[in-house]
């Protein structure tokens, strides 16, 4: 079975990065559409997290995973 999932990496207050993570990102997503969301989400001031406030974009990542199961009970 393949899963996906998109991360979206923030820079916060403290100079950290910090990941959120969306499952099952619709598979036809561009680059242009996640960075305008995650500028929306730092306009905004949406989220929080342990470091302060996401203050920019650092990068964001698709990430595919396959699993194969070799016994089945």
């Amino acid at each position: 079975m393949m899963t996906r999932r998109l991360e979206l990496v923030f820079q916060n207050a403290a100079g950290r990065r910090t990941v959120l993570t969306v499952q099952e990102p619709r598979s036809d997503i561009t680059a242009d559409e996640v960075r305008a969301a995650m500028e929306l989400i730092v306009a905004r001031n949406v989220f929080t997290s342990p470091g302060g406030d996401l203050v920019a974009v650092a990068g964001a990542r698709l990430v595919s995973r396959e699993t194969v199961d070799l016994i089945s009970v």
